[in-house]
């Protein structure tokens, strides 16, 4: 007899109360009677992992997002119980966790103050459709409290009051608030008051996160499926939460080769090999400094990886290496979509082997891509990742390319609803079989990882270079990013600026914009003011459709190019300075790009500023992002700062206006910066040169700059054969004193410094090399006055009335 035929829906559920603890090591475990288990494992003594099972045990614990080289250990642990709460002390953090519902409160160790608690806390609903769970998360939102990070999302850069979804989609010409977008990478630091944490939620299923936005003290985030798991980062200052969760993800595990930071040239599509050699001979001729060109998918024959259209490129090794020997490194375009097709080489191995997705019933993932019909390869499977770096070989190794850019690895799928795989596809996971829902976003950092290993082995000895367009937290280990399909218009020059400034703060700072906008035609003036602003991303390409006109820098008529031109020249002269502040992110997480907010959050006022951002530790910078505009109004970061074209000394904390014709764009420099800069070049490593300039800006008082340098590609750096200098400036009245200190073992090929000193408010009568009196006709007086002297120098001191 049938008694009931369906399902109880039951809800949202929740935790009961606690009935049993143990400890393990760094891992706590807490069990309720309706058999919720919360995992709390510290991590360090300012991370604090949380995970929860709703049926008593755990899945197998594995992660693509965290790495294998996360910083591990703490120096205090202590966990006492009352009669309310059981409580876990770090030397940063105290957990309380509440026995009656699972819920956690966090508080500063060191003044007791709450950084952040539970509202309802965990609480999960079941998926009858898919099975398992809809974990979701509920946290006390505090007062004034504001949120950051969430990778690409094209907003301004707080998320106070906003919703958004974490499935990384092919999003052409998306526009403002669109979402989803390209990536998918969960985490967020939040400041309240004067402390600042991050939240991680390392769960790969389609996730969502609501900031005040459904109720105006709450903030919350879900995935529809796998386990509430996520990691509690605390700062207090917001430049350590993101340091932190860049350890935890992993930092890039290697610095890009120089010429990477060059400006590259890119449009779809630049072909045959003639038009590619009129580009690269016109940026010569016209003598645009540019490092790389790109190769569209119209370089493949029928669109199919891995090969070469022979009447458009009849012989690509001789064209890769002409190029090269004019200074442009070549990169090519590789999309996951393999055209099914039983005579390429390609298709058929994979297909012999195994290696393409299958939906759930066992017929292979059928999709329309570039090449028609195609299968798509399971990057989650180790041996396929190691066939499709095997794939490489011809490309790098025998023919010379330099750089590979992945497209398409949302996955994009076209002509269907979703503009991706379905649901039901099987993907091996790396051991942990699952759907697409959980690998979805996962999808193209695996993809690029399997590429970032194909150029590491054939390009060696020299680093690669990879660039991705889809991505989940931990890819900035492997590839650099551009935010997808942009459009040319102004509210995307301000998009972009947005968009870089919140990647920088999570996590992955090698990143920037198609420069001038993908789709559409931008106006002279758009462009000009798009490559002022890009020359201040790490990642610095043009990149457009072709579908709507050239967009090359001379196409705009002589004023824009000349305005490119010395745009570009700025970006190549302060490489040592993009370079040393890559040393620095790939040492420490420190971000490339830091908003306002995360360069000085305890000023208020920057937590809703989003137009301007500091570069590196030292340079100001404010896009110009509306027509017609001869200057603009903008917010100066507490301190005091000199403009960089007119050397003049403004004080901080306040907004002002700053004048910015088309050929100028507000750019300043922190008092007591030394900033180095290469003499122009048109192209890295171009020339060989004996001295490097370092610009002095006087401060009364103390600031420490750094330059860092190497080989400029391989991998000796690592051995020691690198020179990292630091400047320690100190000003008095009638006084200036340098000094220098150098760790590493590389020489560089220069042998002086020429230092410029601006705005010295003394006099000079007298100058003291390492203690040696020197003759004071040394110093050549200008607009500015600078001292050429040796690069060992260890202290230049400066006397004057």
């Amino acid at each position: 007899m049938i008694v009931n035929t369906e399902l109880e829906q039951k809800g949202n559920l929740f935790p009961s109360e606690i009935v049993s603890y143990k400890k393990d090591v760094d891992t706590l475990y807490f069990t309720t009677k309706n058999n919720v288990i919360l995992q709390l494992t510290v991590v360090r003594d300012s991370v604090i992992r949380f995970r929860y099972s709703t049926t008593g045990k755990f899945e197998n614990d594995f992660s693509y997002g965290v790495t294998i080289h996360a910083s591990r250990g703490y120096y205090f642990l202590d966990v006492t119980e009352d009669e309310t709460h059981y409580v876990v002390t770090t030397s940063k953090l105290i957990c309380k966790i509440e026995k009656s519902s699972l819920q956690v409160k966090l508080f500063d160790a060191v003044d007791l103050k709450l950084i952040n608690e539970d509202e309802i806390g965990f609480h999960w609903e079941e998926s009858y459709e898919y099975g398992g769970d809809i974990v979701k998360m509920s946290k006390a939102c505090q007062r004034a409290e504001s949120f950051y990070g969430l990778g690409d999302k094209p907003v301004d850069v707080n998320l106070k009051g906003k919703r958004f979804e974490n499935y990384a989609t092919d999003s052409y010409a998306f526009g403002k608030d669109t979402d989803p977008i390209y990536k998918a990478i969960p985490f967020y630091t939040a400041i309240q008051g004067d402390k600042s944490y991050g939240i991680f939620f390392d769960n790969t299923f389609k996730s969502h996160f609501d900031f005040a936005h459904e109720r105006r003290n709450v903030a919350s985030f879900w995935a529809q499926g796998g386990e509430m798991n996520y990691y509690f980062i605390y700062g207090p200052k917001m430049e350590d939460v993101v340091k932190n969760y860049t350890d935890l993800t992993g930092k890039p595990h290697a610095l890009p080769p120089l010429w990477a930071l060059g400006f590259h040239q890119c449009k779809w599509s630049y072909f045959p090999e003639s038009n590619v050699k009129e580009v690269t001979k016109t940026f010569r001729d016209l003598k645009i400094p540019c490092d790389a060109i790109y190769l569209d998918i119209d370089y493949m024959d029928g669109f199919r990886c891995f090969t070469w259209d022979k009447n458009h490129f009849p012989d690509p090794k001789r064209m890769v290496r002409e190029l090269e020997e004019d200074g442009f490194k070549t990169v090519v375009i590789i999309d996951p979509g393999i055209k099914i097709d039983l005579e390429y080489d390609v298709f058929k191995e994979a297909l012999d082997k195994d290696y393409f997705c299958k939906r759930a019933d066992g017929p292979y993932m059928k999709g329309k891509v570039w090449p028609g019909e195609c299968y798509f390869p399971d990057y989650t499977k180790p041996e396929v990742r190691e066939w499709w770096s095997g794939l490489f070989k011809e490309l790098i190794e025998d023919f010379g390319v330099k750089g590979v850019w992945n497209d398409m690895n949302e996955p994009a799928v076209m002509d269907v609803p979703n503009k991706s795989f379905p649901d039901d596809v099987r993907h091996d996971y790396d051991g942990n079989p699952c759907s697409h829902r959980k690998a979805h976003n996962i999808y193209g950092t695996q993809m690029a990882r399997a590429t970032y290993h194909g150029l590491k082995k054939y390009a060696y000895p020299k680093r690669p270079f990879v660039i991705t367009r889809s991505a989940y937290s931990g890819a900035q280990r492997y590839t650099s990013t551009w935010m997808g399909d942009n459009v040319a218009t102004w509210e995307h020059l301000a998009i972009a600026n947005n968009q870089a400034q919140r990647m920088a703060m999570s996590g992955f700072s090698f990143a920037g914009s198609d420069i001038g906008g993908f789709a559409e035609q931008p106006q002279g003036e758009l462009f000009a003011r798009w490559v002022q602003l890009g020359v201040f991303h790490a990642f610095c390409r043009v990149h457009s459709s072709g579908d709507h006109g050239d967009q090359e820098p001379w196409v705009f008529g002589d004023e824009v190019t000349d305005i490119v031109r010395k745009f570009v020249e700025l970006r190549y002269q302060l490489l040592p300075y993009l370079y040393t502040c890559f040393w620095n992110y790939i040492n420490d997480g420190t971000p490339i790009l830091k908003s306002l907010v995360l360069y000085d959050q305890e000023d208020t006022a920057t937590h809703h500023r989003s137009d301007e951002f500091v570069y590196g530790e030292q340079i100001l910078v404010c896009p110009i992002q509306e027509p017609n505009a001869r200057g603009r109004r903008m917010y100066i970061p507490r301190g005091k700062w000199y403009n960089f074209w007119t050397n003049e000394l403004v004080v901080g904390g306040k907004e002002m206006w700053v004048d910015a014709d088309i050929d100028s764009m507000p750019i300043f420099i922190k008092e007591g910066a030394v900033i180095p800069k290469y003499p122009v070049q048109q192209y890295v490593d171009e020339k060989q040169f004996d001295e490097i300039t370092l610009d002095l800006y006087y401060k009364e008082g103390k600031e420490s700059s750094q330059l860092y340098d190497d080989a400029h590609d391989g991998y000796d750096y690592k051995k020691g054969r690198f020179s990292l200098r630091t400047f320690k400036v100190t000003g008095k009245k009638e006084e200036l004193i340098i000094q220098q200190h150098k760790r590493g073992d590389f020489n560089a090929g220069y042998s002086k410094f020429n230092i410029v000193f601006h705005n010295l408010p003394f006099t000079i009568t007298s100058i003291q090399i390492d203690n040696v009196e020197t003759n004071i006709d040394r110093v050549i007086s200008g607009d500015t006055q600078s001292i050429l002297l040796d690069k060992g120098f260890t202290e230049l001191h400066l006397i004057g009335k």
